[in-house]
């Protein structure tokens, strides 16, 4: 069942691993993302030289951003870029489609070079100008820009060392060759220049392989929530004694002293806008514990690889083997019904429940789940839609074929704070939006305690009984409970 690289091309995983090279997904984007902090800190030249690239074209960028309205062509040419879908990384919850980097995203960064860092490439108090430095302030750029703008600057670079792969290792059968857009640019003419490459193909399209030690999840190793986190430690440490009482005394007078964790937030950006240098102070550090963004950032890669990969491939063939899950036919309420049960049936009693753990550790996050199960409906008739807004906040999953038949899922942690209220609410919103067949929520617990907690939830509302609402149990030693099937 074909749902890997390695799988598509044929490839030994043990081959991609000895290139360095992550075994991404060919069903669905991964949460994982390039982080331009993992090619600074980096001791190979060719990283330090593709850090060094990013930094040369934000300077022509700042250059020629000497007015707040810049042409909208030469916008458009010089600061708006697609997603690059063929790596297979990011946050959609179904194929590889991502929004790029859009109007709102040039026109901020525009904004940005003009306005607040007119030194940026000049800095003193850092090793190095950084890119993630833009996404500190302002609101309209964050850590998937970030990603998706490193991506396109080191574009060469991926289809470069995808083609050496592929040229050496995938049958020729699987290759093609491809004109790429907004390969090189040409400070000369300053425009974009294409490239041609041999790269492993699927249809009509090309795939990018990523090195692993580029990589990572959650967060950039420079982000605004770590900023936030350490403002005051950052502040306290500014060796310009002027700088930093005038940073202090500025901060008491705009925060209330009785204040909000959002009026604190807002301090801060505050602070930041009319004292940009302290974001310096705050890299400088960055800098400094670099090591240890390496560190982290090879821990994520590794719980992603043995989530992602490891599990769900044992688990797809756990499904194959153990159950009929990928040759269940019906109307999209049946089907989906019934693979949820198989799931169950598989997470439950044929060790699927594995799945969840790194270490000995529970992964619980939601989206984690809704990966799952997107990856493992590769084998269906059915149209597989995630996150999708009918007006009134997005529903995880729309199961449909055509505009009559379709089904609605939600998956949800007993964890999760606002289940009662998203139980109350949530799905009763949805159906009458969509006017769906049926709507079914899916929760998972980890333990006894949780088990009981729904329990108590399902019997206040009076939903003890409802089909639609199933259960599974993920816990490591199995309690009574979990002989529940559904509710």
């Amino acid at each position: 069942m074909d749902i890997y690289f390695s799988d598509f091309f044929k490839v030994d995983e043990a081959t991609l691993e000895g290139y360095g090279a992550f075994n991404i997904s060919l069903i669905n984007d991964l949460p994982l993302f390039i982080d331009p902090f993992l090619l600074f800190n980096n001791p190979k030249k060719e990283y330090q030289d593709l850090h060094n690239e990013i930094i040369k074209y934000l300077r022509f960028l700042k250059d020629v951003s000497v007015k707040e309205n810049i042409n909208e062509g030469l916008l458009k040419s010089w600061f708006l870029f697609p997603e690059v879908k063929q790596n297979w990384f990011g946050y959609s919850l179904t194929g590889n489609g991502g929004s790029g980097l859009g109007v709102d995203f040039a026109k901020a960064l525009n904004k940005s070079l003009y306005h607040l860092f007119n030194d940026f490439g000049t800095e003193k108090i850092t090793k190095s100008s950084h890119l993630e430095k833009l996404c500190l302030i302002k609101n309209g750029i964050g850590k998937d820009n970030i990603s998706d703008f490193t991506t396109n600057l080191i574009k060469e670079y991926l289809l470069y060392y995808t083609e050496v792969f592929a040229k050496k290792y995938i049958d020729k059968t699987l290759r093609k060759k491809f004109v790429v857009e907004k390969v090189k640019f040409n400070y000369k003419t300053e425009s974009w220049e294409r490239g041609v490459y041999e790269l492993p193909s699927i249809g009509d399209d090309y795939t990018l392989l990523t090195p692993k030690d580029l990589l990572t999840k959650d967060e950039t190793w420079i982000n605004k929530s770590d900023l936030i986190l350490d403002f005051n430690e950052i502040a306290e440490s500014i060796p310009n004694d002027a700088l930093r009482s005038q940073v202090n005394n500025y901060f008491q007078k705009i925060l209330p002293e009785e204040h909000t964790e959002k009026e604190y937030r807002g301090a801060i950006s505050t602070i930041i806008e009319k004292f940009p240098t302290i974001l310096d102070y705050y890299i400088k550090y960055k800098e400094d514990n670099g090591e240890k963004a390496k560190f982290v950032s090879k821990q994520k890669v590794r719980e992603s690889e043995s989530f992602y990969v490891a599990n769900i491939g044992k688990f797809v063939v756990l499904l194959d083997k153990a159950t009929d899950f990928y040759k269940k036919t019906g109307d999209t309420y049946d089907e989906t019904y019934d693979r949820i049960l198989f799931l169950k049936q598989v997470i439950e009693n044929n060790d699927g429940y594995r799945i969840f753990y790194y270490k000995g550790q529970p992964i619980k996050r939601e989206a984690d789940l809704q990966i799952l199960f997107r990856l493992t409906w590769f084998a269906t008739s059915s149209d597989v839609n995630s996150e999708v807004n009918n007006g009134r906040g997005p529903v995880d999953y729309k199961i449909s074929r055509g505009s009559v038949d379709k089904t609605l899922v939600e998956f949800k942690l007993a964890s999760n704070k606002k289940l009662k209220q998203n139980l109350a609410n949530q799905v009763l919103v949805y159906e009458k939006a969509n006017r769906p067949n049926q709507s079914i929520k899916v929760i998972l617990y980890f333990d006894e305690y949780e088990y009981l907690k729904v329990q108590e939830i399902l019997k206040d509302l009076k939903l003890e009984k409802d089909k639609n609402i199933i259960l599974i149990d993920a816990s490591r030693a199995k309690p009574s409970a979990s002989n529940v099937k559904s509710r």
